[in-house]
């Protein structure tokens, strides 16, 4: 029949998932996923993955070029028995998100204030005081349960729209992204891989005098947030002490809060086609 004929061409065209591939991996967006969102709550214990400047932008994030040798994902691609001449680039390779993870905030220009005079994609991890790349340090906290932050100052996310500089992030554990201002596309596709923009309000980043020790909450999310909602971002520092910043949340639109409240675009997509089937 027509529709037995049309059923088979569309089996042809699938394929299975080849775990060995190092350029095409299934995605893990949908693994999990549970059939109705859980309630947003509180983001509360989150530990700086990094910590950052003005100007950071999609290519410090995400940077699509060569691959460093001494790199988290050149020793992922070396355990796979490649030679350097065969890694080609973080582009195209970005079909394989255990390469995109690796390469999340890799750029060898990035400039973390949690380990200063130095360049490149390393962070402190806490509370153990030890340096570690960025994708080394987030699979500590993700296997400890701690959820992360990043904190920059004016127009974060600046230059090409780039999807990897959100998806990478959020596959990392990145909760919330703490900025005096964002570059409109990036703060979008922040809120689509549901992670929560928040822009301080009437203070600078380097006011907070932050070192990296610290922990930090989000508060007021689960008394009912809002496009434009006001929250507070509490500080708890490693003497005792906290400070309480009023900061601005954007998520500028009730389709992004839809978004954010499934976890995302792609969740939220899958459970409105889920629905109709």
């Amino acid at each position: 029949s027509p529709e037995a004929q049309t059923l088979g061409r569309a089996a042809i065209s699938l394929f299975a998932w080849r775990p060995d591939s190092t350029f095409l991996r299934k995605p893990p967006y949908f693994d999990g996923l549970a059939k109705e969102p859980a309630p947003v709550d509180d983001l509360m214990g989150m530990r700086p993955l990094a910590i950052l400047g003005d100007m950071v932008t999609t290519d410090h994030i995400s940077p699509s070029g060569s691959i460093a040798q001494d790199s988290p994902t050149a020793r992922y691609l070396a355990e796979r028995g490649l030679k350097k001449s065969e890694y080609h680039t973080y582009g195209i390779r970005r079909g394989n998100h255990e390469v995109g993870m690796r390469g999340t905030f890799a750029s060898v220009r990035l400039k973390n204030e949690m380990v200063p005079h130095t360049e490149g994609g390393n962070t402190m991890l806490h509370p153990d005081g030890k340096v570690l790349s960025i994708f080394d340090a987030a699979k500590i906290y993700r296997e400890r349960g701690v959820p992360l932050i990043v904190f920059a100052g004016r127009d974060y996310g600046a230059g090409s729209s780039r999807d990897w500089a959100a998806k990478g992030p959020a596959l990392l554990g990145v909760r919330a992204v703490v900025a005096e201002s964002f570059e409109q596309i990036h703060r979008s596709n922040l809120v689509g891989m549901g992670i929560l923009p928040l822009e301080l309000i009437g203070v600078k980043r380097q006011n907070l005098k932050l070192s990296g020790t610290e922990t930090f909450d989000v508060l007021g999310i689960s008394e009912g947030i809002r496009p434009r909602t006001r929250l507070t971002l509490r500080i708890n520092r490693t003497d005792g002490t906290t400070l309480e910043q009023e900061v601005a949340c954007r998520i500028d639109t009730a389709m992004e809060l839809a978004y954010y409240r499934h976890g995302g675009m792609l969740p939220y997509v899958y459970r409105e086609m889920t629905v109709h089937l």
